[in-house]
């Protein structure tokens, strides 16, 4: 595969689905999908995800349906910056700078969002967050796999899953394993509990 690091070129054309470099030159039509309800493939700083507009109830539908995921197993929501987390998450209640300490990194926080909680992310990776920037909305942000089956780090280990995708997005093979992000409840004021240790 060769890519154009001067423009977005198509690199592999399949059956299977459009593979594109994960750059910012392909930056574009990446927020184009998200913003047109599509489902694009991408790496973050811990595994490759699928990604959504959060606020498209169709787009994040079609996640669960490529994942075989229950509805009742809520996704994270990926933001580009620290401070646009409290658009869709109550953050009053933390000590001023937790949010920076743990953000951009590989954790998912869970805060309040009304009645419910949210898991909130900031991944610690350029190319995601130049996106979520781009489409002026959260993602919807889950790991590129079938439900139950191993995370991937790398295109290549959800070949079978890119025919549901707009793009997939390549970053490489991610140095961080199979592990995914921490995740940690913030919901209470003045306590944390970590609900699942990551990488």
């Amino acid at each position: 595969m060769a890519w154009n690091v001067e423009k977005c070129e198509v690199g592999v054309e399949s059956k299977l689905g459009l593979v594109q470099p994960a750059t910012k030159f392909c930056a574009d039509e990446a927020i184009e999908a998200l913003k047109a309800g599509k489902v694009i493939a991408v790496p973050t700083d811990t595994l490759y995800g699928f990604a959504c507009d959060a606020c498209s109830s169709e787009a994040v539908n079609r996640i669960y349906e490529i994942k075989g995921r229950k509805h009742t197993s809520p996704l994270a929501i990926c933001v580009g910056d620290v401070p646009d987390v409290k658009r869709f998450a109550v953050t009053d209640h933390l000590p001023h700078g937790l949010l920076d300490s743990l953000l951009p990194g590989p954790v998912t926080v869970i805060l309040g969002r009304g009645l419910d909680s949210i898991g909130v992310r900031v991944p610690d990776s350029d190319f995601i967050r130049i996106i979520a920037r781009g489409a002026e909305s959260a993602l919807a942000l889950t790991s590129a796999n079938v439900s139950g089956q191993p995370s991937s780090v790398s295109i290549k280990d959800f070949e079978n899953l890119w025919e549901h995708c707009a793009y997939v997005y390549d970053g490489g093979v991610l140095p961080a394993g199979r592990g995914g992000s921490t995740v940690v409840d913030l919901n209470k004021p003045g306590k944390y509990k970590i609900l699942r240790p990551g990488r």
